[in-house]
């Protein structure tokens, strides 16, 4: 929006100067001094306000946006017949868009549409032809409030992508502290117990512990590589991304209900707990059959992925396992089931919408 803006109003400005000069030398005015001059500097705001405004400070853009319409409201009479009585409308709409205080710009709508009648009926007294009705003149203030609109739906719009940006960057903290901090600690954990067994001679004690630390940076390795391919998957659908998923452990999947486009943070969720679950499915059920169920509802997605078996616990000490995943959806409002189903397993989350 405001690339299109910011290409029309130039654009808008330019027509509207070439048809005012090309009428006025076919037509001289009534009054040609006077007129030449207004337009002279009702052009130069005009040109002003569309090419540098922006740049200007607060002050400055309150001169330029007076200048416009002291010098748009007189052609309004002064030029009935041309294209110069555009300028006190795209004056005041360029006051309401680009004043920083709302007061000062509705107060130079009021002097415009006061101005615009005034200079009418002067005109009017020295014999200019074709004087627009006064009733007319008071719509000369109006735009104002079209460029206000303006202005606030471009506030609405930056404060949303910044609004945007924030949860984006709080999404990859969180993956960031799921995966990679607690892996971190686990691992500081083991090192520091393999260096206090080394240290009471307790060698093979503390290699083991070495080990360990290993195993849990060869597994945080995974999970930040998993989370990355969960972060590229956001422009996917997701039950495309649950589907591919699905493919790669050799599961079976289906969608039930309308699959509708979901936030970026439940699908991350959703995502997420797929992984976990078909990896602890593959690590403490091998060779078992997998079943990923994603269901949609009015006010909530449900994800359920379903092992045939042995029944154990699954847990995984290097990992996210089930207390990431319980936290990860108790942050967004939802819920997560893991534990025994008949001679399988089953985790089940549900998130709001």
């Amino acid at each position: 929006m405001r690339f299109a803006d910011a290409l029309f109003r130039p654009l808008v400005t330019l027509v509207i100067t070439a048809i005012t000069v090309i009428q006025l030398v076919d037509r001289p005015p009534r009054l040609p001094e006077l007129t030449w001059t207004l337009t002279a500097v009702a052009i130069a705001a005009a040109v002003a306000s569309a090419f540098g405004l922006d740049r200007l400070p607060e002050r400055g853009k309150v001169v330029v946006a007076t200048a416009f319409v002291v010098a748009g409201a007189p052609l309004f009479a002064l030029t009935p017949s041309t294209a110069a009585v555009a300028f006190i409308f795209l004056a005041t709409s360029t006051a309401g868009r680009q004043l920083g205080s709302r007061q000062i710009a509705i107060w130079l709508a009021v002097v415009a549409s006061a101005l615009t009648t005034v200079s009418t009926w002067v005109a009017e007294a020295v014999g200019v032809p074709d004087i627009p009705p006064w009733w007319l003149c008071l719509t000369a203030g109006l735009p104002v409030f079209f460029g206000l609109i303006r202005r606030e739906r471009a506030a609405a719009q930056v404060a949303a992508e910044y609004t945007a940006a924030l949860e984006e960057r709080g999404r990859i903290a969180r993956e960031i502290h799921d995966v990679v901090g607690h892996s971190l600690s686990g691992i500081a954990v083991q090192l520091d117990m393999a260096d206090a067994l080394h240290a009471a001679g307790k060698e093979r004690e503390a290699n083991e512990a070495v080990r360990r630390a290993r195993a849990l940076a060869v597994s945080g390795l995974k999970e930040t590589r998993r989370a990355v391919h969960a972060l590229r998957e956001d422009t996917v659908p997701l039950p495309e991304s649950i589907s591919r998923l699905a493919a790669g452990h050799g599961a079976s999947f289906r969608v039930s209900g309308d699959a509708g486009p979901v936030r970026v943070e439940i699908s991350q969720a959703v995502i997420r707990a797929a992984q976990e679950a078909l990896s602890n499915a593959h690590k403490y059920a091998p060779g078992a059959d997998v079943t990923l169920l994603l269901e949609y509802e009015s006010s909530a997605v449900r994800l359920t992925v379903t092992d045939s078996g042995p029944s154990k616990e699954h847990a995984e000490p290097g990992g996210m396992g089930l207390v990431g995943m319980r936290e990860r959806a108790a942050l967004l409002g939802g819920t997560l089931y893991a534990g025994p189903d008949g001679p399988g397993w089953t985790v089940r989350m549900e998130l709001p919408l």
